[in-house]
């Protein structure tokens, strides 16, 4: 219980730290709801005023009634008018509040390392940074504003009751302690039902966000059964969560009701015996019942606030949570930048592994010659897409060195190295935009003839002309184009380009065989006098590598040109036997 009050506590310093930037709309707010609880408590004195001068029958002073009718009038005016500033206030605070985590998470996730992402899935993050920020953002609105006018209204109604009667206040201030037990009881169990019901949220929309994604091989696999059993317990969970949540909040407002009619009720008895008693009159009495009311509703709105801010606080500490893991290494201040690639690279007793248990690459050593074709090829785990990641230092190695052009990746900037290498992968990624957007992704100020000339390279150049708006169509991720035609695109991203070194892992693996003739040939000429690696590529591209580089279990057990391999009968010939069939030399090289 103490830990959990803790992270409660700690979660909230965070959170006051984003609205602390916004001081000015925090302290018009303050002031705008104490000028909010002193017109509204004194409009109860006015009327009570009122009533005072209608003694009977007969005896009504209608113009005082009339003159203090108009002050009403002009309180409330002024009234609505300071409590439009609090809702502006409070709705600055909060959505600018809202707007600051949902960048820094954002900008998070650009700078976490790979590993993160691997380990937690995409669903889940969107949760984090959609789903768990509106419902903070909620919890904050809600809290701002009511929760300074009920703490102001509790207050101000204590001290003008004091001025009236000192009796009848302390029935009020002696039953007060039994509503707040009531709220603290009940908001003590809700934190950890909201978390738990954040993270079966969590889980849902990870899990609606793959089913989609893979619908295609879920029905084809006949995996429709067990998805639903699957997204039927995470709702049942989520359900669950929900109802317990939701039944323990919902009894703050009955029994905080059932303490407020005690107060009223008391105030009622006591000052009807004060004013038979000639203490007070009918009209004070008037305005004590009424700030009876006044006074118990900010408990009612108090307690509905804490319940929504257990939830609030409880998606906080998850957006926290994503905001302050443990980000790429840093660079360091000397970093260079890489420039002048001549496209040497050298692997130098590197070691690596994903976790600490699994060992992948042990003591790997490589030295590639400037212009230099690199294909690598082995079994499925065997550190191929590994090596990729680590020449692109999506991961850092654990042990060992890479150097590119002599320099140690380590010491230059990420963007620089990145800069360095054109990428093609098996798995192709477009962005909503048009096709123009997504071609010139790094270069974006590439000229009308440059585009199309890499559109032509790459063979793209027929489809994107048949498309309704050519290179204006707007495009989406997933839909629109066939799987070959975002390869096609994402090969001429590359051609427009042209950097120094080249990674093309399975590049040509959703085009057709007389397509994929002609990209080879782009290949060829893309490649001349460039550093290329190529992985699992297919037969024909193997077959012209300067250097085949045979894996298994992290280590490289065979080198050499294809036909030498062949030669030797060894590992690559058996993979090579094994996998094609005589006569089929346009097969793929499959992991």
């Amino acid at each position: 219980m103490d830990r959990k009050k803790s992270a409660q506590r700690e979660t909230l310093r965070k959170v006051l730290k984003y609205v602390r930037h916004y001081w000015p709309f925090l302290i018009l707010s303050i002031g705008a709801a104490a000028v909010t609880v002193v017109l509204t408590l004194y409009v109860p004195i006015l009327t009570g005023e009122a009533i005072d001068y209608i003694v009977e029958k007969g005896k009504v002073d209608f113009v005082y009634v009339l003159h203090t009718l108009q002050k009403i009038g002009i309180v409330i005016l002024f009234t609505a008018l300071a409590q439009w500033i609090m809702n502006v206030s409070n709705n600055k605070i909060a959505y600018h509040t809202v707007q600051d985590v949902r960048n820094q998470a954002f900008r998070k996730i650009q700078i976490l390392p790979l590993k993160y992402m691997d380990d937690h899935s995409y669903g889940e993050v969107v949760s984090r940074v959609i789903a768990d920020v509106d419902q903070f953002s909620d919890g904050l609105l809600m809290g701002f504003t009511q929760l300074f006018t009920g703490v102001i209204t509790i207050l101000g109604t204590l001290l003008f009751m004091l001025t009236r009667d000192v009796g009848i206040t302390l029935v009020v201030v002696l039953i007060t302690p039994l509503s707040l037990f009531v709220a603290n009881f009940i908001a003590k169990r809700t934190f950890t039902m909201f978390r738990q019901q954040s993270e079966a949220r969590g889980e849902q929309t990870a899990l609606v966000e793959e089913m989609i994604g893979g619908q295609k091989v879920v029905q084809a696999f006949n995996y429709e059964e067990e998805a639903l059993e699957h997204f039927d317990e995470i709702n049942k969970r989520l359900a669950d969560c929900s109802l317990k949540a939701i039944f323990f909040s919902s009894l703050t407002n009955p029994c905080t009701r059932f303490v407020n009619s005690l107060v009223y009720a008391g105030v009622g008895l006591v000052g009807a015996l004060s004013v038979i008693s000639g203490g007070i009159t009918v009209g004070q009495l008037s305005c004590f019942l009424s700030y009876a009311n006044q006074y118990t509703k900010p408990f009612n709105e108090i307690s509905g606030v804490v319940t929504e801010l257990q939830n609030a606080l409880a998606c906080a500490s998850r957006i926290f949570a994503l905001i302050e893991e443990t980000p790429q290494i840093p660079e360091p201040e000397d970093v260079k930048t890489l420039e002048h690639t001549d496209g040497k690279v050298d692997l130098e007793h590197v070691y690596f592994s994903y976790s600490p248990e699994a060992k992948l690459v042990q003591d790997f050593n490589l030295h590639v010659q400037p212009g230099q074709r690199v294909a690598i090829v082995g079994p499925t785990g065997c550190g191929k897409t590994t090596i990729i990641n680590l020449l692109m230092r999506f991961y850092d190695v654990d042990r060992g060195s890479i150097r590119v052009s002599s320099r140690d990746i380590r010491s230059v900037t990420r963007k620089s190295l990145r800069g360095a290498y054109g990428m093609v992968l098996q798995d192709t990624w477009l962005r909503t935009g048009t096709i123009r957007d997504n071609i010139i992704m790094g270069k974006p100020d590439a000229s009308e003839e440059e585009i199309k000339a890499a559109a032509r390279a790459s063979h793209a150049h027929s489809f994107i002309k048949r498309l309704p708006k050519g290179y204006d169509t707007v495009i989406t991720e997933d839909g629109g184009l066939s799987q070959g035609q975002k390869q096609l695109l994402c090969i001429t991203r590359v051609m427009l380009c042209l950097p120094p070194m080249l990674i093309l892992d399975e590049a040509t693996s959703s085009i057709d065989t007389r397509t994929e003739m002609h990209i080879q040939e782009a290949f060829a000429k893309m490649m001349q006098g460039r550093t290329s690696f190529i992985v699992a590529h297919r037969l024909s591209t193997i077959r012209e590598a300067d250097v085949i580089l045979v894996m298994d279990n992290g280590n490289i057990v065979e080198q050499g040109d294809h036909k030498s391999l062949l030669e030797k009968n060894g590992f690559y010939a058996k993979l090579y036997n094994s996998q094609f069939l005589s006569g089929q030399d346009t097969a793929a090289v499959t992991e």
